[in-house]
Order: structure tokens, then C-alpha cells, then sequence
């Protein structure tokens, strides 16, 4: 048997991305974030939270979530200062512009975006920086395991429309 790509042979294939937003309050699709951010987790050894701190912080955040085909591929969950506790996208469909299409969300909605990522975790630097997130500075000890942290922040100044209109072109 012989595999061959969809793409090889010109075929299209349709994927239908959804966004879904849980509010404040509103839980209906925790136990799908839960679930992702544990895959990711136990893959990558990072996102580290207990269920019951994951649990509360997305009860009182706003939760942007991204299903393609039904099945949840990325979410952002934010505080109402648009610091952002979670972002998450699966493995295997990053590079397809869901985590920047997430901070654009965020960015939509606030006039400033921040948070904190483990200072040993290379790729999710790489991602903040790459879409225009700065290093504003290291924590040492931040998180409850012990690791250490950067505080990064887009839209220092007034700049967050352009950085949203950056992240939406790309």
C-alpha cells in the first residue's frame, strides 16, 4: 500500500477552525483545556499546574479556546489586565499560527498583554519573542517547583494596536 500526501496530489483539505470563549464564570470547556494542557505536560514537562490552581484561575479568567474539527487544539485563558495565565497549543498543531491568533485575541481586547514563561522552557521564549513580547525581567524561584521565570510584556507604551495588527498580518 502505497501513502501518498493530499497535498502531493493537489487535493484540498478543508479544516474547519472554530473559536469558542469561555468568560468569568463560565467553565463549559475546562476539562477540555485540563486535558490538553496535561498532554502537553507529560510531553514536554512543562505547564505544571495543580488541577485544583488550573481549575479556579480559569473559572475567573476569560478563556479563548480554538477547536478545529471539534477537537480542542489551543487555548489562552487571561485575567481581566490582560496578563495571560495559560496558553497552550497541541503539539501537533503548532506552526500553524494558532498561538499568535490566541495573543491576538488577548491583544484585542486589552491595552497591554503580559505573562510569565519558565525561563527553561527555550521554545515558549522563542514564540513570545519571535511575535514581539520583550524579557522585562527574571524571577528567580517563580514558580512552586522552584524554576524560574521571565516577565515578558507586548504593548509596552501605548503600542499594543500595532503589535496587534503585526500579529494578525503574519
Amino acid at each position: 500500500m502505497e501513502l501518498y500526501s493530499p497535498l502531493q496530489y493537489g487535493v484540498v483539505v478543508s479544516v474547519n477552525v472554530e473559536t469558542r470563549v469561555d468568560g468569568p464564570g463560565n467553565a463549559d470547556h475546562v476539562e477540555a483545556a485540563w486535558e490538553l494542557k496535561e498532554r502537553i505536560r507529560k510531553r514536554e514537562d512543562v505547564l505544571k499546574q495543580r488541577r485544583g490552581f488550573f481549575t479556579d484561575a480559569y473559572r475567573r479568567a476569560t478563556t479563548h479556546l480554538l477547536y478545529e474539527d471539534e477537537t480542542l487544539v489551543g487555548f489562552a485563558s487571561t485575567r481581566r489586565d490582560g496578563y495571560i495565565l495559560f496558553l497552550a497549543v497541541s503539539p501537533d498543531h503548532r506552526g500553524k499560527g494558532y498561538g499568535r491568533r490566541l495573543v491576538a485575541e488577548v491583544a484585542r481586547n486589552h491595552s497591554s498583554v503580559s505573562c510569565h514563561a519558565r525561563a527553561s522552557n527555550e521554545s515558549a521564549l522563542a514564540f513570545y519573542e519571535h511575535i514581539g513580547f520583550e524579557r522585562k525581567r527574571r524571577i528567580d524561584n517563580y514558580y512552586e517547583d522552584g524554576g524560574d521565570a521571565y516577565y515578558l510584556k507586548l504593548g509596552e507604551n501605548g503600542r499594543i494596536r500595532d503589535k496587534l495588527s503585526d500579529l494578525l498580518r503574519r
